[in-house]
């Protein structure tokens, strides 16, 4: 789990970010011979990063974790504008039993979001699944932050929600990029 409590430390986290990007660059420009066994190789082998931590994985686990990582990164920017008095967030993206929620504030009970990456965030009906679990939510302010290429930009989405479905008022959806 991540705690964000400054610009800074984002940061900070970015900069991991782009280190594991950096060294899987690095050995895909060291890749010669058969193409089919270097796409095996970043498929199965732990040629690549963790984006955070580090550790080995394989190339197709990093690009995934990467992504993730950024959103919720990102988000958590949006978030300190948005709502300094939050004391922070606690970040654990794609970890499903560390939190909740992929984001949390550290004043409990204020601000908690969601967050993932999608060509397209309606794909395999993610966007309405996440607005579904936000709508039960307790916290004061709730959001559900994706990145996509379909909706560039840091912005507020209200149209996203779901038509005539009273209970996901007070989510709000927001696009977020690097």
């Amino acid at each position: 789990m991540l705690v964000v409590r400054t610009q800074g430390d984002i940061d900070s986290y970015l900069a991991r970010v782009r280190q594991a990007a950096f060294d899987v660059r690095a050995w895909m420009s060291e890749q010669v011979g058969e193409p089919l066994d270097t796409l095996r190789r970043m498929k199965f082998d732990a040629v690549g990063y963790h984006p955070i931590d580090g550790y080995a994985l394989n190339l197709v686990e990093q690009i995934n974790q990467t992504w993730t990582y950024l959103v919720a990164l990102a988000a958590a920017r949006q978030l300190l504008d948005l709502h300094p008095e939050a004391g922070g967030y606690r970040l654990a993206p794609g970890a499903h039993a560390a939190q909740p929620l992929d984001i949390m504030s550290e004043a409990d009970g204020l601000v908690g979001a969601e967050t993932f990456a999608a060509v397209d965030p309606h794909n395999n009906r993610k966007l309405a699944l996440d607005l579904e679990k936000m709508a039960k939510r307790t916290e004061t302010h709730r959001y559900i932050f994706f990145m996509s290429p379909k909706f560039p930009g840091n912005r507020s989405l209200p149209d996203l929600k779901l038509p005539g479905n009273a209970e996901t008022d007070g989510v709000q959806i927001w696009s977020v990029d690097v």
